[in-house]
């Protein structure tokens, strides 16, 4: 399997998230300063404490991201090794974090990192989360959100990429997909009406396996994706 990774982009969020932490534990020490010396400058100290706050959730969401080791491309392509060569998986160079093309098609990887047991409602056409760290969805780092919108906008967004970026070379592109890979080992998944595919880390391999065995997609018109899109620096995998 080929791995293309945007790097400069990686390491440049990584630096962002650094700085923003910086900046917020600075913007958040001078705010407790001035409540307790200055206590009569009251909105001085409460607008400190509020960009700190804001400060630091941004370098929490660029260090997750983009800091922390093992990174979301980092674990999907640990999770991916062993496929084949004629798959190449894409991070962070294709419009959207995240893509694999190859005998399954065109698929955006979308993970999610909450833990607990995931449901879906579909009457509601919700995701349902039971469990969990408290402390991290207080926070917001570890709440389901909608992943079926996130995926809804990927495709979307890949769509858009594919068509501008190969225009009329390659004819007709296959329909993009989405599946959400579910990260963290403590999840549980109970979500067999989803309208869209979902799984975990660890059976991610299998379940591409398996499309391109049950909808293999042409390999000329993969083929001519691949070589249209960024390839200079990859990895084998």
């Amino acid at each position: 399997m080929k791995v293309i990774r945007n790097t400069r982009l990686i390491q440049r969020n990584r630096r962002i998230g650094q700085i923003a932490t910086i900046i917020a534990l600075v913007v958040l020490g001078f705010g407790l300063y001035i409540s307790f010396v200055h206590p009569e400058q009251y909105t001085l100290s409460l607008t400190a404490l509020i960009i700190g706050f804001v400060l630091s959730q941004a370098g929490i969401y660029f260090g997750n991201r983009w800091g922390r080791s093992p990174r979301p491309d980092e674990l999907l392509t640990n999770a991916l090794k062993g496929l084949e060569d004629k798959f190449a998986v894409y991070h962070y160079v294709s419009g959207i974090p995240h893509m694999l093309i190859g005998p399954a098609g065109i698929w955006a990887l979308i993970p999610v990192t909450v833990a607990g047991t995931i449901t879906y409602d579909a009457n509601k056409r919700r995701f349902r989360q039971k469990g969990g760290n408290i402390y991290l969805k207080i926070f917001g780092q570890e709440n389901i959100g909608r992943p079926d919108l996130e995926a809804s906008y990927a495709i979307e967004d890949l769509t858009k990429f594919l068509k501008k970026t190969l225009g009329e070379a390659t004819n007709p592109i296959p329909t993009p997909q989405a599946v959400l890979v579910f990260t963290n080992p403590k999840v549980v998944l109970e979500i067999e009406e989803s309208p869209i595919p979902a799984v975990p880390l660890a059976k991610l391999k299998d379940f591409m396996r398996r499309q391109a065995k049950e909808n293999p997609a042409p390999a000329s018109i993969i083929q001519a994706l691949q070589q249209a899109l960024p390839n200079e620096k990859w990895e084998g995998s």
